[in-house]
Order: structure tokens, then sequence, then C-alpha cells
């Protein structure tokens, strides 16, 4: 039978699932990285999460001055209770004791401290500070030791904070059990954060970089969602349902409406009514369909604005809850911060109908383009197994060639529906159409439609003879 280790829960959103958990409770850890990456925020919010816990802490460093300096710089974080500090928490500084009676000083005092406080989680703030006194690797190796033997006697986790990176075959780096690096990079003229578990004894870790920020909250890190989500949180259970778009018209186009649970892409340049068919479709929700507009575009006054002009008004369905609407500017934004905040709101309302305006916000936000398709499967897998209808647009700038069927490489394998949206210059009048180019596993129409708008928002003409849409079965996947 395999055994699950006793976790030490972090108190800091999205390290947990990175870590696998959590820490491992009585193991240790180094956490390492520049000045200003992050390292005393992130082991200060572990400590008040433990003290919350019923807990208690003992946190040492190797400053020469007191700890007021830490503590005004702590009291602008929502988690720290100076409440808490001397009985809960206790900081004390080992610098003298370094400085007098070198690292065999420091394990004698650390002896009396973790019993006297009797701590569950001791963070040793100075790793480098020690081995800079050590005379070779042995030392180190020693000192490591003696701080792990005496903490693991009474059960206590161990964070060792270091201001350099550790090289894999470094004393420190073979001693301890875990190993995460916080950085602090740039992509342009832009920074972000990120940070990395290199190492993870006894625990299945995310690997690679995750992507982090810190707010007046502390640290919220994201998991890369192609790894946290390499399969879904829920097993898939897909139903021969349909879901009307809203417009009339197209449901008959598209085989009978959007097949339950599916994702359709609609594609046009600026213009051509995408975020017009997207309210279409937003409603129809319900108490039974709960819908959420997900956006990068119009604020949520303009928006409903945009919808009243339509003759579709939100601001009842809004007002009832039936619709959510977020919004994320085009500025600055965290790739898989934007996926969790999608997948967060559709979880917590059980979100049936959801509309993306549009992809290419997510495509902005990548720092590394190249991993935008496993991106996308991984949300768009998420949330089919969630039973969410999707409907997303993208904008399209040149409709000729390759550019209209594929708005980025390999997209369309991850969605199931594909419509185009456009404009045609009669001469007498600029007309729009819609195409519907793909329906997974269904049959649906095969030509241009004339698309415009009513009372009612967006519908699609019927056809003048019979007033129906041809239909072409297509094969299956196709």
């Amino acid at each position: 039978m395999v055994e699950h280790l006793a976790r030490l829960a972090s108190g800091v959103s999205g390290l947990d699932a990175i870590l696998g958990g959590g820490f491992v409770e009585g193991a240790s850890y180094i956490i390492e990285g520049r000045p200003g990456a992050g390292k005393t925020i992130l082991s200060n919010q572990v400590a008040f999460a433990q003290i919350a816990a019923g807990r208690r802490v003992l946190y040492i460093t190797l400053l020469a001055e007191t700890h007021d300096r830490l503590f005004q710089s702590l009291s602008t974080l929502t988690f720290f209770d100076r409440e808490k500090l001397g009985d809960g928490i206790k900081y004390v500084s080992v610098f003298q004791s370094l400085r007098d009676e070198g690292l065999d000083g420091v394990v004698t005092l650390l002896r009396k401290e973790i019993q006297r406080q009797a701590a569950t989680l001791l963070v040793f703030d100075g790793l480098l500070n020690a081995r800079e006194r050590a005379e070779t690797d042995l030392d180190v190796k020693t000192f490591v030791a003696e701080i792990q033997s005496q903490a693991a006697f009474v059960g206590c986790t161990v964070l060792f904070l270091t201001s350099t990176r550790t090289k894999d075959s470094s004393a420190e780096h073979t001693m301890v059990d875990g190993v995460i690096e916080l950085c602090d990079d740039i992509a342009g003229v832009r920074s972000f954060r990120r940070l990395q578990v290199r190492k993870s004894r006894g625990s299945r870790s995310l690997g690679g970089y995750h992507q982090y920020e810190i707010g007046e909250d502390g640290i919220v890190a994201f998991p890369r969602l192609e790894a946290v989500l390499a399969r879904t949180s829920v097993e898939d259970a897909p139903a021969a349902l349909r879901m009307t778009s809203g417009v009339d018209g197209l449901d008959e186009a598209m085989g009978g409406g959007l097949p339950a649970g599916s994702i359709t892409l609609v594609m046009g340049p600026p213009g051509s009514g995408k975020t017009s068919l997207g309210i279409n479709f937003l409603s129809q929700a319900s108490g039974e369909e709960p819908a959420l507009h997900f956006g990068f575009y119009e604020p949520p006054s303009r928006l409903m604005l945009k919808a009243a002009s339509l003759g579709l008004d939100m601001k009842d369905a809004v007002a009832s809850e039936a619709i959510e609407l977020v919004w994320h500017p085009l500025t600055e934004n965290i790739l898989d911060k934007l996926a969790h905040h999608l997948l967060e709101a559709v979880r917590r309302r059980g979100v049936k109908r959801l509309f993306i305006d549009g992809l290419g916000g997510f495509e902005r936000a990548a720092i590394h383009p190249l991993r935008l398709v496993t991106f996308f499967a991984a949300l768009t897998n998420e949330l089919r197994a969630l039973g969410v209808t999707t409907v997303a647009t993208w904008e399209l700038r040149d409709l000729s060639g390759a550019g209209m069927a594929t708005p980025m490489p390999d997209i369309s394998s991850v969605l199931d529906n594909l419509l185009l949206l456009n404009h045609v210059d009669t001469g007498a009048e600029v007309k729009r159409l819609i195409s519907v180019l793909k329906v997974r596993d269904s049959a649906h129409s095969s030509r241009n439609h004339d698309l415009v708008f009513t009372d009612k928002g967006l519908a699609v003409v019927p056809d003048e003879i019979g007033g129906k849409l041809p239909h072409v079965a297509h094969p299956r996947g196709g």
C-alpha cells in the first residue's frame, strides 16, 4: 500500500498544488532567490499560516540589527498579526552567536530555542552567512545535519532561506528534502516572477516554472495550467444534448444548436458581430443555466450598454446573478492567473454558458507563446468535463489564405466548432455573412448565410427556397 506523508499546508495560494500537497511534515527545504524575490515574505506567510492553525514557529535570523525593520515591512501585508509576535512566533537573531562561537554556537542556541518554543516550524534566514563561516563542505553538511536532527526530534519542519542559487552538487542541496527557487526575470520590457521546485524528495511536485505575484495578501502562485490539469479535475461525461445559441436561425445552420459541453470559436474581423453573437448566447442564461462573460475589451458598464442597444437587456440577469460579468483589461496579465480565475468563476456558480471575448487576451498574456496549444487543451478539456458550453471569439485581421481557418497553429485541434463572420461589399451595401466551418460529429449547413441585426440582436437569414438551411454531414472529428 502506498504511504501518504503528513503534509503541512503552506498558506500560500497555489503553492501546495505545485508541491504535490504542501510541505512534508518534519522535512527540510531550501528557499532560494536573489534579494527582493520574496523569500522573506513567503517564509513569514507560511509561518503565520501555521500560527493560525494553532502551531508554533521559531524564526531565526542572522541579522545584526533588530527585527523592527522586518516587522515594519511585514505590517503592509494582510497575513501579518503583530499580536502573535513573541507567543505563537518567536524571532531570534543568532548573529552574535555566529560571530563569537561559530556554527557550533548557533547549533547549541537552536537546540535550546526549538525545545523552549515547542516549534513545529523553524525558519532559518541566512544559510548563505552560515556557509561563509564554514571552512569546508563537511562543516556545512555537519551544520545542516545538526539542525535537521534537532528539528526532527520534535517533528519540526525546517525552511532554510538563502540569497544564492545552490548547485545540485552542493552540500546544502544534497542534505535537504526540497529546494524551491524564486526568480524575478525580464521579458522584453516586462518583468515577471516565477518559481521552480528544483528538488522534491518523496513528492510528485509539478515540474517546470510557475508564475507568482506579490500583493497585499503576500505571495500567490499560479500553477501552470497544463501541468496541474494534465488530467481533468472531474471525469468528462458527455451527453448528446443541444443548447440554443440565442441567434435566430443559427441553431438550424449548426444542425440543432450548440452541442452541450462543446467549445465554439467565432472568428472574424473587427465589427463583424462576434461580441454581439456572444451577447445573444448569454441572453439565454437562467437559474438553471447560469452564464459567465469573461472579457478583455468592454468593461461591464459598456457591455450592458451594448446589450441594451441590441434589444437584449442584461441588467435583470446580472442583478439576479443569472449572468456574471468578469473583465480583465488588456494590460499586463498573467496567463495562468487568468485561467485559474476563469475556472474559479465557473466552479463557484456552476456556470453552463460561458462566453470568452476573446481568446487573443490569453495569447497576449503568454510569456512563452509556444505553450499556448497545450494551455488551451488543458483549459478546454476542463471546461468540457465541467459541463460548460463555451463560445469564444478570435479577431482576424486577414481573411485571405491560411489565416482564415487557423488563427494560430494547431488551435483548431482543441476546438469543437468553428464559425466565421465576414463582411462582403456587394456594391450596393456591405453585408455580414456567417459560415459554419465545423461542428464536431454533426451535420451542418455548408453555405454562407446573411447575418442581420434585428430588434433582438443577431439573426441568420433563412434560405429563400423553402426557408430551410441545407445541411452537410462531416466525418467524425472533422
